[in-house]
C-alpha cells in the first residue's frame, strides 16, 4: 500500500469507497468472455482479457482514515434520524429522515465492505474526531430530544443541513490532500458529495416552508 508522506495540519482527512467495477461476462461454446459496455446507443464490445480492477496500492492512508471517520460521521446522522418519530410535527420530516436513513446505511455497508475487501477493517472504534467538520455535540443531541413538534422540525432541519455541509468539507478536503484517487473511491465520494448537496437543498427549501 502507498502511505502518503504527509498530511498537511488543519486539513481533515478521511476516507471510503466501494465500487467495483467490473464488465458483464457471458459464454460462446463453453469459453468464458469478458464484454465491455458501450456507449449509450452503441453495443459492447469482446474484450481478449477481463478489465483491470483497482490494484490494492492505489489508495493510501488518507484514504483510509477518511473512511473511518466518515463511519463515525454517519452514524451520528443516524442517531439524528431516530429522532424524528416521535418528535416531527410534518410529514415531511418523516419522509426525509427515512430518506436520509436510508442512504447513510446503505453508504456505511460500502465504506465497511471497501475497508474489509482492502484488509483495512473497521474496528467499530471511534476514531480522534476533534474538529471534523459537522458534528453535533452532546448538547445539540440533548436539545434535538427534547424538542417537539414545529420546534423539532425547525432544529431537526438546521442540525441535519449543518451536518451535512460538513461532510461536503470532509470530501474537499480529502481531495485537497491527494486522496480519492482510486477509481471506487473517486466514484463513491462523488455520488456522496451529489447526493449530500441534494438533500441540502430540499432540507433548505423544507426549512424556509417552516417561516
Amino acid at each position: 500500500m502507498t502511505r502518503q508522506p504527509r498530511i498537511r495540519p488543519g486539513l481533515i482527512t478521511v476516507a471510503l469507497t466501494l465500487v467495483l467495477v467490473a464488465g458483464c461476462t457471458g459464454s460462446a461454446d463453453d469459453d468464458s468472455v469478458t464484454v465491455q459496455p458501450g456507449a449509450p446507443g452503441e453495443p459492447g464490445r469482446v474484450l481478449t482479457d477481463p478489465p483491470t480492477q483497482p490494484h490494492d496500492d492505489a489508495y493510501t492512508d488518507v484514504d483510509v482514515h477518511f473512511l473511518h471517520v466518515m463511519i463515525y460521521h454517519h452514524e451520528q446522522a443516524l442517531r439524528m434520524v431516530e429522532l424524528v418519530d416521535d418528535r416531527a410535527d410534518r410529514a415531511e420530516i418523516n419522509l426525509l429522515a427515512a430518506r436520509i436513513g436510508r442512504s447513510q446505511e446503505d453508504e456505511l455497508a460500502l465504506m465497511a465492505d471497501w475497508l474489509a475487501v482492502r484488509g483495512e477493517p473497521h474496528e467499530g472504534d471511534h476514531p480522534d474526531v476533534g474538529g471534523m467538520p459537522g458534528m453535533l455535540s452532546e448538547a445539540d443531541f440533548a436539545e434535538l430530544a427534547e424538542a417537539t413538534g414545529a420546534t423539532f422540525d425547525q432544529r431537526f432541519l438546521e442540525l441535519m443541513i449543518h451536518h451535512h455541509e460538513g461532510a461536503l468539507i470532509m470530501v474537499a478536503d480529502l481531495r485537497e490532500v491527494g486522496g480519492a484517487q482510486e477509481p471506487a473511491l473517486a466514484e463513491f465520494t462523488t455520488h456522496l458529495d451529489v447526493d449530500q448537496r441534494i438533500e441540502i437543498d430540499r432540507m433548505r427549501s423544507l426549512l424556509s416552508d417552516l417561516d
